[in-house]
């Protein structure tokens, strides 16, 4: 957990206002408001040059004396699907918080979309969707219901077409089968599904996801994956965090990692797993006389599962490693070095596994 907090509650406690519907047809509607400019920004306004999302020494830190973010150089791309990486206690959930002026900051600078946050909150939150530590929902409303308030809420919001968008909301995230359905009855993974949907409402600029996918089965995984690709192409940033490396490799363009409040790096996705050491593996029926001669020949890390044995490559020639093995009499099927992944990339930074509870 990035910080102390009460615990979120599943509903809201006001159970008797009414909920707003479709609104009077002939109101006029609401155009959102203009693109935030930012009177010396700097730059266009539009959060182009440097990134939708900029911080500069951007630092948490609580009365306890807890250091959360420390120093935060980060910079997400326009039109980037940007995975935001970390450990428990790593500071993404703080930073999040931040970039959304949900909490201030200690010190440093925070913009999206051109514009300081929290200061300019009010006209940067119209263009930006955000799920964050799991949806507010009022349990004893339908899924449609639910958005329908929400979307009542935004003064943004043309009333004249709610119901439309709200449905179409729904389709997108695979609910409209359990729209008339109580909220409470929800599984984790709809809910999550409903809170996504109520992001989606109106076109945005940037879209914010804390574990999009938790709760979700593999196919509700996939449909999240496919829905955030046809977002990126629509022109939308995602920035996205994630315990899931598998996934931030599958979907993600970008990716910064985060360890003990601090940025440890941030790039293309694609560089960060090149920058990482590949392994080397050993495909053979004798695993366990393999991976004898490959500590024997300096490999650390041996791991036998089957008839795998992988290991990190060691500062000799491989050739004289695989020469070990044939004079051992081992049977090799395979012998190489295999592509490191985003995972071999995070733990050489971190120097430890990845927490899920992060």
């Amino acid at each position: 957990m990035d910080e102390p907090r009460d615990e979120p509650r599943d509903e809201p406690r006001d159970e008797s206002v009414d909920l707003p519907v479709d609104g009077d047809a002939s109101a006029p509607p609401q155009a959102p408001p203009p693109a935030p400019q930012d009177a010396g920004a700097g730059g266009n306004g539009n959060g182009d040059d440097d990134g939708v999302i900029r911080t500069r020494a951007l630092t948490k830190r609580y009365r306890g004396g807890q250091l959360a973010v420390d120093g935060l150089d980060l910079t997400v791309p326009a039109g980037s699907v940007f995975g935001f990486l970390g450990p428990n206690g790593s500071g993404k959930t703080t930073t999040i918080r931040m970039l959304m002026g949900l909490i201030e900051p200690t010190s440093g600078t925070a913009r999206v979309l051109g514009q300081s946050m929290p200061r300019h909150a009010r006209t940067v939150l119209p263009h930006v969707g955000a799920l964050i530590e799991g949806p507010a929902l009022y349990g004893f409303l339908s899924g449609r219901d639910n958005l329908l308030r929400q979307d009542a809420a935004d003064p943004t919001a043309d009333p004249r077409t709610r119901r439309s968008r709200v449905a179409a909301a729904l389709d997108r995230v695979g609910l409209t089968a359990a729209a008339g359905k109580k909220a409470r009855a929800y599984s984790l993974g709809m809910k999550q599904r409903l809170g996504l949907a109520a992001a989606l409402l109106q076109p945005r600029r940037l879209l914010v996801l804390d574990e999009p996918t938790n709760g979700l089965d593999p196919q509700g995984m996939r449909e999240i994956r496919t829905l955030v690709r046809e977002l990126a192409s629509d022109g939308t940033t995602v920035f996205l965090s994630s315990h899931l490396l598998d996934e931030i490799e599958q979907v993600c363009t970008h990716a910064a990692v985060m360890a003990r409040g601090r940025l440890l790096t941030q790039g293309p996705v694609a560089d960060l797993a090149a920058g990482a050491r590949g392994r080397l593996v050993v495909t053979t029926p004798d695993p366990a006389e393999a991976a004898r001669v490959l500590k024997e020949q300096g490999v650390g890390d041996v791991v036998a599962d089957g008839d795998r044995v992988t290991g990190e490559p060691p500062e000799r020639d491989l050739a004289d490693v695989n020469a070990a093995l044939v004079t051992a009499g081992v049977r090799a099927r395979g012998f190489g070095i295999e592509r490191a992944s985003l995972e071999d990339a995070f733990v050489a930074l971190t120097g430890e596994g990845f927490d899920v509870a992060g």
